[in-house]
């Protein structure tokens, strides 16, 4: 309640960091605020964040050590913020080039210091994340072969014909999948960034997908209906459908009138649809 009391847009993104229990929200205002919970009060406290955007933000994601978190946005840019204890507020640092669309998904790897991101422009890419005002000191690895400054674009992929909506490292860091509105899923592992591996879906797009093990993943969005799938270094396996059907009452002999006349008297209308989602 105390978050929209301060929107004047719809809320776009909301990402809660559980060891240090912060929430962060973007919106269309071109606005984000971190949310810091009072326990003397019992309210949570906003605190301003320096986006420097004209667009509106569309999605937002805290790091996994919670000291930063990355803003997508429609102006065409990724901001990636930290906290500023001089002035207490949230100042970000933007990573412009080769971004030509809306950014609709962001993801952290494990490191810390890397991002992938995917955008309207039918690409997934990854880029440093690493910042010298937080005396951050990366690691090289196969994502990043030898030690990038902040927004060196690392790896970039093309989606086919679909916007990107969902990208997501594994919980080693090593694989990178991702979903696009041409229903196909993707999959690259960093030690061979040559190989994308495409599965094309006859099932409505996915706008999302969360790693369950470093072996299998869940996809889910226009379907109604969540899926598994398997990835590895030889491609992605489609698991099985993870929700379970509705048993459909028998009607029996009833014919289409009696049917109508039962439904009229119940106030109902048979929607057809048999998942639980």
């Amino acid at each position: 309640k105390q978050w929209y009391q301060r929107r004047v847009a719809i809320t776009a993104g909301v990402d809660w960091a559980p060891k240090s229990n912060r929430i962060v929200t973007c919106a269309g205002d071109r606005n984000a605020y971190v949310w810091n919970f009072q326990e003397e009060t019992g309210t949570w406290i906003p605190c301003l964040v320096l986006l420097r955007i004209n667009r509106a933000a569309t999605t937002v994601r805290w790091s996994p050590a919670e000291d930063r978190f990355a803003v997508g946005s429609g102006a065409r840019l990724l901001s990636v913020c930290y906290f500023d204890p001089e002035n207490n507020w949230w100042v970000s640092k933007h990573i412009k080039k080769p971004i030509r669309s809306t950014i609709l998904s962001v993801d952290w790897h494990p490191s810390n210091h890397l991002i992938a991101v995917g955008s309207c422009d039918f690409k997934c890419r990854v880029f440093s994340a690493a910042l010298k005002e937080m005396t951050d000191k990366p690691q090289t690895s196969l994502w990043m072969p030898k030690l990038s400054k902040f927004g060196t674009l690392l790896a970039e992929f093309d989606s086919n014909n679909g916007w990107v909506h969902g990208v997501k490292f594994s919980p080693s860091g090593n694989l990178l999948a991702w979903v696009a509105h041409d229903s196909s899923v993707n999959l690259v592992n960093s030690a061979n960034l040559e190989k994308v591996h495409t599965v094309l879906t006859s099932n409505l797009p996915y706008m999302c997908l969360l790693w369950l093990s470093e072996a299998c993943f869940v996809a889910a969005g226009h379907n109604m209906a969540p899926d598994l799938y398997y990835g590895s270094d030889d491609g992605i396996v489609f698991g099985s459908k993870l929700d379970v059907k509705k048993e459909k009452a028998s009607t029996g002999n009833m014919s289409a009138m009696a049917r109508f006349q039962k439904l009229d008297v119940q106030g109902s209308t048979e929607t057809g649809l048999t998942l639980i989602h």
